[in-house]
């Protein structure tokens, strides 16, 4: 059975469009939360998001092009470059016939739906774009990488809301141990910050509207905490067979050696009060992955800064990890990106990776008042140093979907 190594990162956030950028604003806890400036909020109860600054699409692509693609592929494409050049890859040198993509989104292209439907309204059916379909629908972000790329193997576009990333890395990282592909471009993107959807989760009292202060609005695990900060981005890697690798001394960046899913079988909605879903998709990655609890060195949480979903996610740890629970470090990195939705897995994928090779731990901000339900060590409010070797990032989305994935420090 092949193992399956990351040997390059891209991703496109409210932290940063390039890794290194996005690694060094989020270990010095910075927050990517701002006042919403691309539509008029004043009728709405929330004002605030994280918003992709500074993304030039016509710095990627032809102008002709940008008219055709949704902003959610935008990101997955520019973050699939990134990755692409990071990993080194020679296309013309490699069987593309075993080369994939698994990229998907949780949403797809809410905000052409949205101008398409209002030019129907003002200017009739004759004047609604053609390309309405292909530019809306969530798998274009896999098919646009693939055409871009030439990849010509085993192509998903898996929905899974909110743990759609890490879905994408598991799924992909079990095809090529199966030995189908060599390499897949795995992650997610979403672009979802639009009025409807503001509307909507805030109507669901899903979303924060501590709106004065921005910055301290997203605060997992905190007793003040009022739900969660909508995000936008993608965040994407290029997973590679370690024989491949190997055979072209790539740069390894780390191993994915685990993989757990699960579903709650509980609400649409609403996430099991006591974890049970959770629990089980860890159990699965440390078992794919052969480790004991004790061997895991840090947690990157879900955590996405609302009640029952917070104290869930803590009960599912202390269950899984007993006393040990309480000696690991949980991060939280929604706490400064804000919730990416389905490009949340893949972005924070990436932290988790910088971590493991570097010994630091971003911090959890905003957590000033713990709330006693929530006990364990969520590195609050500053980056520390701490060599890691094994991590889990968790990622939990509507419907009761959860994906966990099992990373470790690259050791040849």
């Amino acid at each position: 059975m092949e193992r399956v190594v990351i040997t390059g990162m891209g991703l496109i956030t409210p932290l940063g469009n390039d890794v290194e950028s996005f690694w060094s604003r989020l270990i010095r806890g910075e927050s990517g939360i701002s006042l919403i400036d691309t539509f008029d909020t004043s009728r709405h109860k929330t004002k605030i998001a994280g918003i992709v600054r500074n993304f030039d699409p016509e710095a990627h692509f032809e102008r002709k092009d940008v008219r055709r693609m949704d902003r959610f592929c935008q990101f997955a494409v520019a973050a699939s470059e990134q990755a692409i050049n990071d990993s080194g890859l020679v296309l013309e040198r490699i069987d593309r016939e075993r080369m994939g993509v698994y990229v998907g989104s949780g949403i797809g292209g809410i905000q052409t739906l949205l101008e398409q439907k209002d030019i129907l309204s003002k200017r009739g059916p004759g004047r609604v774009s053609p390309t309405l379909v292909p530019m809306m629908i969530s798998n274009m972000a896999a098919a646009l990488i693939s055409i871009k790329f030439g990849a010509l193997g085993p192509t998903l576009s898996p929905v899974t809301a909110c743990s759609i990333g890490n879905t994408a890395i598991g799924e992909a990282m079990r095809v090529i141990r199966s030995g189908i592909a060599d390499v897949i471009i795995a992650g997610g993107t979403e672009a979802a910050i639009t009025e409807i959807s503001l509307a909507s989760f805030g109507n669901a009292t899903a979303l924060s509207t501590r709106n004065e202060e921005p910055f301290q609005a997203s605060r997992p695990f905190d007793a003040g905490r009022d739900g969660f900060v909508m995000a936008e981005g993608a965040g994407v890697l290029v997973l590679e067979s370690l024989s491949h690798a190997l055979r072209r001394n790539a740069n390894i960046y780390a191993e994915v050696i685990g993989y757990g899913s699960s579903s709650d079988a509980y609400h649409m909605v609403a996430t099991h009060p006591e974890g049970a879903g959770a629990y089980q998709a860890m159990k699965m990655a440390l078992n794919e992955a052969n480790l004991h609890p004790e061997q895991v060195d840090v947690i990157s949480a879900h955590a996405t800064s609302t009640d029952i979903g917070d104290k869930s996610e803590t009960a599912a740890i202390k269950k899984l990890f007993g006393e040990h629970a309480y000696r690991i470090p949980v991060t939280a990195n929604k706490s400064m990106t804000g919730h990416m939705l389905g490009a949340a897995g893949g972005v924070e994928a990436i932290a988790l990776v910088k971590s493991l090779q570097e010994g630091i731990i971003p911090p959890t901000i905003n957590l000033k008042d713990p709330d006693p339900d929530c006990d364990l060590d969520y590195v609050p409010n500053a980056a520390r140093r701490a060599e890691a070797t094994i991590g889990l990032s968790n990622s939990f989305g509507f419907g009761g979907h959860n994906a966990v994935i099992a990373l470790k420090a690259f050791m040849g």
